[in-house]
């Protein structure tokens, strides 16, 4: 298995911090925009495309901040990658960023890029926002 590497982007969101944590760490919120459909027991989370299947394991939250998955595929590997959606308030502006940090194989990172670009996008539809 090839390693991956980290890589990390930021959307900037016009929406308030807790209802964006409702859409990134509940399994509803996922479901609008992240997967086709989401389903969790305790912290195994079911991520759901076009009839295919991953699952993962939430590895922590914090409330109103953020959440970090592993894929089961990896977390059996023994692999430290995850990802991570982190939600970031600039003090002085109030400008609301969610920062990205996930992992992918150095032939893979900017379909990875591209993939949480339209990932991202449906999430600023589904909030209303620009």
């Amino acid at each position: 298995m090839e390693d991956k590497e980290k890589y990390e982007m930021e959307f900037v969101i016009q929406a308030s911090p807790a209802l964006i944590y409702t859409y990134i760490s509940t399994p509803s919120g996922l479901s609008e925009w992240y997967a086709d459909n989401v389903n969790s027991r305790g912290e195994l989370y079911t991520f759901i495309w076009d009839g295919s299947e991953e699952q993962a394991k939430l590895l922590s939250k914090k409330s109103g901040e953020r959440v970090k998955f592993r894929w089961l595929s990896d977390d059996e590997d023994g692999a430290p990658y995850f990802f991570e959606i982190r939600i970031q308030v600039d003090e002085i502006t109030k400008d609301v960023s969610l920062m990205i940090t996930d992992y992918a194989e150095e032939d893979e990172i900017d379909e990875g890029k591209m993939l949480w670009e339209n990932q991202i996008s449906s999430l600023k539809q589904v909030l209303g926002s620009r």
